[in-house]
């Protein structure tokens, strides 16, 4: 028996097989043939339209701050702690509803400022800040 040559099966392939390829390319091609019809049948929404104007209500701002003796200022204007909780219910009414920027003491005992705190939430202000002044190098 007769074996063939091993030259015969050893050569290297140097053609592309371009049989993959043109699947590839067809498969594509089938894809966009049903996409394009689907694309040219759009839905009309009715968008909503945005003004460009800038919005001129800002919300005040109300400093509530509480000193070291546990007196409550409102905008620098001392307040009995009476008068707190209708002025922060009535602060809350308001629309829109204004910011409270809480400054406590250093040396105010935390019970006075958690009280404040409390005060306005309670009497449903959204928005409160407690302001700092920033560690001195």
């Amino acid at each position: 028996m007769a074996f063939g040559t091993q030259d015969d099966t050893d050569e290297v392939m140097n053609e592309i097989n371009m049989t993959p390829l043109v699947d590839v390319m067809l498969v594509l091609l089938i894809i966009f043939i049903i996409t394009v019809p689907v694309m040219k049948h759009s839905v009309n929404i009715e968008l909503p339209r945005a003004s460009s104007e800038p919005q001129d209500a800002k919300p005040e701002t109300i400093r509530l701050s509480v000193d070291a003796q546990g007196q409550y200022f409102w905008n620098e204007q001392m307040l009995a702690e009476a008068e707190l909780a209708p002025r922060l219910r009535a602060a809350a009414a308001r629309t829109p509803q204004p910011e409270l920027h809480l400054r406590g003491d250093k040396d105010a005992r935390y019970e006075w400022v958690a009280q404040a705190l409390a005060a306005a939430q309670t009497s449903g202000l959204r928005k409160i800040g407690f302001i700092t002044q920033p560690k001195q190098p």
